[in-house]
């Protein structure tokens, strides 16, 4: 994956070919962490393009994204991998019918154990394991990006499986040994902080902050996303967009909530944008009454200019 990409202009050109405007900040971080095969860990408010920067990123060099969503309870189980038990018992089932082929010719007790014994370790086999993200993306044996989402939504326990991936690129599992990369994932952790994450976790990352975006760039991506809508009506909408972010809301509107807005007045056929249009779409925007309303009593000015 190292060759794919020589200059951050380059990240930066071929994102914008899957519609994802990154600014120069943006690109270098993504660049760096390609050439040096280390995890990016990118926080910022829900929204504003943390899980489609990976998503993007995938298509734009053709690789396959293993996604790893995390929860609160979320185990190695569900994230590295487990044992297919159904799987096992059918191959106990059969051993046992075999019993006496296995043992046939001993002359002990003992040398009838190793036999069975040697058998035994078949039940801890490859055959036998599911994988999950983390172990697919590392056994995967080509190129990919591994987006580990919302990191922050995980308990803290979790952040200690994984250390062995995002330090040495490989998993330990008891039965088997320790397995690594075949081939290094471009790995994404997104978080949206609601809580803190270790010191031992954010060493291993490089780090980006992903901010709500000037008003310039905003426009560029709302117009790279719906090219239909007129210049003036995106300006009007990203100045009142960027005006609403300076109210004491609970939930602040982000690129998704302006781009949806957008989406919600081509279809409504809108041509202006004025008090009544912000009103019968304010529920793209608003996600909560109290924050509608406060909308709404300074709609004239978030409209004016």
């Amino acid at each position: 994956m190292k060759n794919r990409v020589k200059t951050p202009q380059e990240v930066k050109g071929i994102l914008e070919r899957q519609s994802y405007i990154a600014s120069t900040q943006i690109a270098t971080i993504v660049y760096l962490a390609i050439q040096m095969q280390r995890p990016i860990l990118i926080e910022g408010p829900a929204g504003v393009g943390k899980t489609e920067l990976a998503k993007a990123l995938s298509q734009a060099l053709a690789v396959e994204l293993v996604h790893l969503q995390c929860y609160e309870g979320l185990d190695e189980t569900k994230a590295i991998y487990e044992w297919e038990y159904a799987k096992q018992l059918l191959y106990t089932q059969m051993l046992k019918e075999k019993i006496n082929e296995l043992t046939a010719g001993t002359q002990d007790l003992n040398e009838a154990v190793e036999r069975i014994v040697a058998v035994e370790n078949a039940f801890f086999s490859k055959n036998f394991l599911v994988a999950r993200p983390l172990l697919k993306a590392i056994t995967l044996g080509r190129p990919n990006v591994l987006l580990i989402d919302e990191i922050d939504k995980a308990d803290p326990e979790f952040e200690a499986y994984l250390l062995e991936v995002l330090s040495n690129y490989q998993i330990t599992i008891p039965e088997l040994g320790t397995i690594e990369a075949t081939s290094i994932p471009l790995v994404f952790l997104t978080s949206n902080n609601t809580r803190d994450l270790s010191d031992a976790l954010k060493r291993r990352c490089l780090h980006l902050y992903i901010d709500f975006p000037s008003n310039e760039l905003e426009s560029e991506i709302v117009r790279k996303k719906y090219p239909t809508l007129n210049k003036e009506m995106v300006a009007k909408m990203v100045a009142a967009i960027s005006k609403i972010r300076e109210m004491d809301l609970k939930k602040l509107p982000s690129i998704a909530e302006t781009l949806d807005w957008a989406q919600s007045l081509i279809a409504l056929q809108s041509t202006r944008l004025g008090k009544e249009e912000l009103e019968t779409t304010l529920g793209v925007i608003a996600k909560y009454q109290a924050d509608a309303k406060q909308i709404l009593e300074k709609a004239e000015e978030l409209l004016a200019g």
